[in-house]
């Protein structure tokens, strides 16, 4: 999962400029910034629409207004840090050669927290992604849209400069190496390592880029 800064986990309520509360368009923002900082705590997405309406210091009329559910709230923040963390790493890896722009997403992505905090919300968004990946598939698949397009990018860069082989199925090899980074951030956050000792990023690097320089047939198009 996409790591949102302390700096968002802490936010306090917030103020519009003339002092007076938020207006009612930045309402959506403070429930996910409650939501966040509810996540930070506890690790856990079981809280209550209360506690967020509580914390948010509104009212459930509001949150309603909004949002339909908890649910539909905590898809609203994972969509938004996951924006927020792949137009910038977009910007990093722009004019890097492929094979850098790859470390680069991976080291981002699957390097473990660096606070108990946010390894919190990794936890607590990494819980809710597995219910929603079986629950609403298709809006799973669109909040991972972007990383994934960002990944074809690179791979397409890739096999330009030559680094990458140029049979590659690019849509397929992207969702492959997307799917293998969730797989293992997931066993880091979990605590479920098969082999007894964490998977580090450089290691999930090495596995994808081997894939990619590989003659062996994965990822590649089938043959006529």
């Amino acid at each position: 999962m996409a790591k949102p800064s302390g700096r968002t986990a802490g936010a306090s309520r917030s103020a519009a400029p003339n002092g007076t509360p938020d207006d009612p368009d930045s309402r959506p923002k403070r429930f996910m910034r409650s939501a966040l900082a509810i996540l930070g705590e506890t690790g856990r997405t079981d809280f209550t629409v209360l506690e967020v309406v509580e914390r948010s210091r509104t009212s459930l009329r509001s949150f309603y207004q909004h949002f339909s559910s908890k649910d539909e709230l905590l898809l609203a923040l994972i969509d938004k840090i996951m924006s927020e963390s792949t137009r910038r790493w977009r910007e990093e890896t722009a004019g890097l050669p492929a094979t850098d722009a790859l470390r680069m997403l991976v080291d981002q992505m699957c390097t473990p927290a660096e606070s108990s905090t946010q390894d919190r919300v990794n936890r607590g968004l990494t819980n809710f992604n597995d219910r929603l990946a079986e629950t609403l598939p298709q809006e799973y698949a669109r909040v991972l849209s972007g990383p994934n397009a960002l990944l074809k990018e690179i791979i397409e860069r890739g096999i330009a400069e030559g680094t990458f082989r140029a049979d590659l199925d690019v849509d397929a090899t992207a969702a492959l190496i997307l799917q293998t980074m969730l797989g293992s951030m997931r066993l880091q956050m979990l605590g479920a390592e098969l082999t007894g000792t964490p998977i580090e990023a450089e290691q999930i690097y090495t596995f994808c880029l081997n894939a990619l320089r590989a003659s062996a047939s994965f990822g590649s198009k089938a043959a006529d």
